[in-house]
């Protein structure tokens, strides 16, 4: 069992704050969100206000060794300007020279630009458990990471959990540990051989599986039915078929029954045509209206709900209209437990209202993903020990 932070006294120590400050940036290198800061506040703060000096560490991007771009000395400001507090930046070129003599917090460069970081490095691990007395894990998206900083550290120091894993495990753990029925679950997303295990869980769990997005060409596929110019994995159409055939059997996997066709960079209104009349130059890009209505009346009759994946081509407003109808519609059932998450998903609905009405936005696509198939991850279980 993981103890949290809020469940035990912390006090006057210098901690080891791993954080996921993994920041959408824009072309000029400055920030576009800074949402994953705001959801680790609490966090932070609770461990400024209990005495403690903090060690923080994230990385950003996927940097192959030092890369001036992917510096979190940007983060480090963005952290102080939310907090209000001084945040001192550790650069790369003098990675473990941390000045918590002087300063109560300060940020390390990129994790990720250490070799040591990635392979759980024994002796990279060792480093940075130097650093602190405690270490506390609050960054949910990379638990399913046996990486240094969320796996190897935990084995070196006394460990806990933040605030917002906290948040996380528990409300993800509680929408698949006897959830109030229906449970409906929409999948969706380019690639089907990312999800084939999750499918397979839901369609074990769940009440209804709303499936959308590319994967939804290769179950098409598997039934005979022409995709036109549509994406899908030919390597993977045996476990699509096994998903279909389990599936249809306990008449849970629900697929679109039209779709919005045309090319990802048209700016005039697509065509609406059945999934079973589609031509050899067409291109399904999102969900037609009726599959909206079908996929709506289910939703709005569940429980709990659980969404991952934008269901069409969200990049282009023409294709992005059957996700703003899903979000809708789970925003409209305010009896239901709802859980979105997921990258893509949530860039494809930041820009709509009513975020205040989803009982719990993850901030981990994968993590999240792995802990409802698997029921556990590595960042978890390195808490637990």
């Amino acid at each position: 069992m993981i103890t949290y932070i809020d469940q035990i006294e912390i006090k006057n120590k210098r901690v080891l704050l791993r954080v996921d400050f993994n920041v959408s940036l824009k072309e000029d290198g400055s920030i576009r969100s800074d949402e994953r800061i705001k959801r680790a506040l609490p966090t932070i703060q609770k461990l400024l206000s209990d005495g403690n000096k903090l060690v923080l560490m994230s990385h950003l991007g996927q940097p192959k060794g030092y890369d001036a771009k992917l510096t979190t000395e940007r983060v480090a400001t963005r952290l102080e300007e939310l907090i209000g507090k001084p945040v001192a930046f550790v650069p790369f070129a003098d990675p473990f020279n941390v000045p918590l003599d002087t300063f109560d917090m300060c940020m390390l460069d990129n994790i990720r630009f250490h070799a040591g970081e990635k392979k759980n490095d024994p002796e990279f691990a060792q480093r940075l458990a130097s650093l602190a007395d405690v270490y506390v894990n609050d960054a949910f998206a990379v638990c399913h990471r046996p990486d240094a900083s969320v796996v190897g550290v935990a084995q070196l120091l006394p460990h806990f959990g933040g605030l917002l894993v906290k948040e996380e495990v528990e409300m993800i753990r509680k929408a698949i540990v006897n959830p109030p029925r229906p449970v409906v679950v929409v999948i969706a997303g380019a690639k089907i051989s990312t999800k084939i295990g999750l499918i397979a869980k839901f369609l074990q769990l769940a009440d209804s599986v709303l499936i959308g997005g590319a994967i939804a060409n290769s179950f098409f596929k598997v039934k005979g039915w022409k995709i036109g110019k549509g994406a899908f994995e030919e390597d993977h159409l045996t476990e699509a078929k096994e998903l279909l055939a389990l599936g249809e059997h306990a008449e849970k996997l629900v697929l679109p029954v039209d779709a919005r066709v045309g090319h990802e960079e048209m700016q005039e209104e697509p065509r609406v045509k059945s999934v079973e009349h589609i031509g050899s130059d067409d291109k399904m890009l999102d969900i037609g209206p009726a599959t909206e209505k079908h996929y709506k009346d289910i939703i709005e009759a569940a429980n709990t709900i659980i969404w991952n994946g934008p269901v069409g081509y969200f990049e282009n407003p023409q294709f992005a209209k059957g996700t703003a109808s899903i979000f809708e519609s789970i925003t409209e059932n305010a009896q239901a437990t709802s859980i979105v998450g997921g990258g893509d998903t949530l860039s494809a609905i930041k820009h709509l209202p009513d975020h205040d009405k989803i009982t719990h936005i993850s901030t981990g696509g994968g993590a999240m993903l792995e802990l409802i198939e698997k029921g556990t991850l590595p960042g978890i279980e390195a808490l637990e020990k």
